[in-house]
């Protein structure tokens, strides 16, 4: 599904990645795990053509296509999504609203008919229960006024939503108490298809707990540097990151 070949990128003058080889394959979880700095968010902000990141060297392939040569609506359109760690509010914008441009967007692109608004609020509602998103919510501008354990739970709900083959979760643990991130992370679970790929990114086993990965990777200073199963994110989990600059040294 996914394949990155000596990626090289940078933010201004400053080097981030160093070199990043990685591959996934369709129906594989792989966790990203490292210090502040890594290059963790880098990645996935490369991934989706974040302008702000420039890649210098490499490649990215994504189910054959050169990703590095589309826009970032184009590979959303392609089935590439991104759960941010800090979702932003969109005033003025109602969720219902936001939710049907982007889903007809991406129809569209596919060269399907828009859904028309009793089959698209049919499709919400069910999409909804799965991560458990009070109906008042949907009249709300995007994320206004939601709680932190909202707007991680509204990611899902979009990600639901838009049916993505390939998703990026950039921390979305992040300040989420335990009730909070089961749901959010059953939610995810219930979205995963032998077709569907992902990335999680995270400081902490325990979202590791929810969602089981594949492949463990750590990166530090740009590279991934390490690479195992869910029992190298206990290990980090005990004795941190030291042992392991250690080994590099």
């Amino acid at each position: 599904m996914l394949e990155i070949k000596n990626l090289h990128a940078k933010v201004g003058e400053k080097e981030i990645l160093k070199g990043i080889d990685l591959t996934i394959r369709d129906g594989e979880i792989h966790a990203l795990m490292g210090t502040n700095g890594a290059g963790k968010s880098t990645l996935s902000n490369v991934i989706v053509g974040n302008p702000n990141y420039e890649v210098t060297e490499g490649s990215i392939m994504f189910n054959g296509q050169d990703l590095l040569a589309m826009n970032p609506e184009e590979r959303a359109h392609a089935g590439i999504f991104m759960s941010f760690q800090a979702p932003i509010e969109i005033p003025g914008v109602s969720m219902t609203n936001f939710m049907r441009a982007a889903v007809n967007a991406r129809r569209e692109a596919q060269g399907k008919e828009p859904l028309k608004s009793t089959d698209f609020l049919k499709v919400m509602r069910e999409k909804r229960k799965l991560v458990e998103i009070d109906q008042k919510l949907m009249n709300r501008s995007v994320n206004e006024g939601f709680s932190g354990g909202e707007r991680k739970r509204n990611e899902i709900f979009q990600m639901a939503m838009l049916e993505p083959t390939f998703c990026i979760l950039d921390e979305t643990d992040s300040g989420l108490d335990v009730d909070a991130l089961r749901i959010v992370a059953e939610g995810f679970n219930k979205l995963r298809t032998p077709e569907t790929s992902a990335i999680v990114i995270t400081h902490y086993q325990r979202l590791l707990d929810y969602i089981r990965p594949d492949f463990v990777h750590v990166l530090i200073g740009g590279r991934i540097v390490k690479t195992g199963t869910a029992e190298l994110a206990q290990q980090i989990e005990e004795q941190g990151f030291d042992w392991i600059k250690e080994e590099l040294a």
